[in-house]
């Protein structure tokens, strides 16, 4: 065995960009990976998990619904169980409360099965389909003619985990920078300088986790956009105090494959209540959590962008119909009905929204799977929404195994 004298030993400087969920588990399984290594996290806003990490339903998706084989099913499913050990772990707020998958009528049958097929080969455990009464004994309020029972899903406070991740990070010797947006990137001599709001930071190799704006931090490291971030803003309700009754747990609708997103569900929040949504239209900024939230540069990024037009031609009823029901609680309503016909629109109440960062082709396809661009000294996350705030942690194990073999 060759011992290596301590003056050989090189400290790896490792920049992460974005103190989101993916960021922070980035760094955090990093540090695990490769402890010699000093890791430090960018983040533009003043605090942790400001934008999609502290804007989602907070649910605990366990990797039903995604190709077999894919990154998705596979950090899902690893994702979930790793997720719920650190909030044991930490005592951050979670329940395991399981949900149903309603087969509204007879034609959603045979997807829900497809489904049941997906999930056993994605390796879910106790998936059972549930007939009428069997549904009603999970949901005595629910609708539809079958339903799939998920029991391994369940709620959990994101927020609250970021903020365990930033103290691991910060405790295990990496520092989290706040109010640094990165506004310059460049190789020379084989070291970055990252130029940002709050200073210059030299490294050896970046990682960027910046959720909406990836593909922007990604050509200021020379990369070409093949893809493109669209954002698409899901608009939520909350369910009235006395009509909570209603829902005890997690209901979502089959997937429509003719529908590139999941539809309108019910979700218990984990320190009480209920929403209902989201619906998906186009946000005119990439942090536009308001329908009058207005960015002209990101509004013009998307209306010049080929694959945007392409997308809405490709589905024109479905953006129609979103845009409306975005306009209409009547209409987002008579959604939510298919699953829980008591529902009115009266016990709907505004709730809050999410930005999804989705990455689209120039065709006008949504990126369905995880998108990792490794190259020489740095990776991109290019992609990465829903499940990836449960998969957190596994796609951070994920980056570090391919980070790891050159710091």
């Amino acid at each position: 065995m060759r011992i290596i004298p301590q003056q050989q030993i090189t400290t790896r400087r490792v920049i992460i960009i974005g103190g989101g969920l993916v960021g922070l588990g980035t760094a955090y399984k990093l540090q695990l990976r490769c402890p010699s290594a000093r890791v430090t996290v960018l983040e533009k806003e003043d605090r942790v998990c400001g934008h999609q990490s502290g804007h989602n339903s907070g649910v605990l998706h366990a990797g039903l619904y995604y190709k077999p084989g894919s990154l998705k099913a596979r950090l899902a499913v690893s994702g979930i169980r790793e997720m719920v050990a650190f909030c044991q772990q930490h005592a951050v707020p979670h329940e395991i409360c399981g949900k149903l998958v309603v087969a509204a009528d007879e034609s959603e049958v045979a997807r829900l099965r497809s489904l049941h097929e997906r999930g056993t080969q994605n390796g879910l455990e106790g998936l059972r389909l549930l007939d009428r009464k069997q549904m009603l004994e999970v949901e005595p309020h629910v609708g539809g003619v079958a339903a799939l029972r998920v029991p391994q899903e369940g709620i959990v406070d994101y927020e609250k985990v970021c903020e365990a991740l930033q103290r691991e990070v910060e405790a295990k010797g990496g520092s989290v920078v706040l109010g640094a947006k990165v506004t310059a990137l460049q190789l020379k001599n084989g070291e970055w300088r990252v130029g940002t709001t709050a200073g210059d930071y030299p490294a050896d190799f970046v990682i960027n986790c910046a959720g909406l704006h990836c593909d922007r931090v990604s050509t200021l490291a020379g990369e070409k956009r093949e893809v493109r971030i669209v954002p698409f803003r899901g608009e939520y309700y909350k369910i009235k105090a006395e009509r909570q009754q209603l829902v005890r747990n997690l209901i979502y609708p089959v997937p429509d494959p003719q529908f590139p997103f999941l539809g309108v569900h019910f979700t218990r929040l984990i320190h009480g209540g209920i929403e209902a949504g989201p619906n998906a239209v186009l946000a005119f900024a990439r942090e536009g959590y308001r329908k009058t939230d207005v960015n002209l540069a990101d509004l013009w990024d998307a209306l010049t962008f080929s694959g945007l037009w392409r997308f809405l031609a490709q589905h024109k009823r479905m953006s129609w119909d979103e845009l409306r029901r975005s306009f209409s609680r009547r209409l987002f309503c008579e959604s939510l009905q298919r699953l829980v016909p008591e529902i009115r629109a009266d016990d709907l109440a505004p709730g809050g929204a999410g930005v999804r960062a989705q990455a689209m082709s120039p065709e006008g396809g949504l990126v369905q799977d995880f998108c990792l661009l490794h190259r020489p000294r740095a990776l991109h996350v290019l992609n990465a929404p829903s499940p990836a705030a449960t998969a957190a942690l596994a796609i951070g194990e994920e980056i570090s195994n391919l980070v790891a073999k050159e710091i």
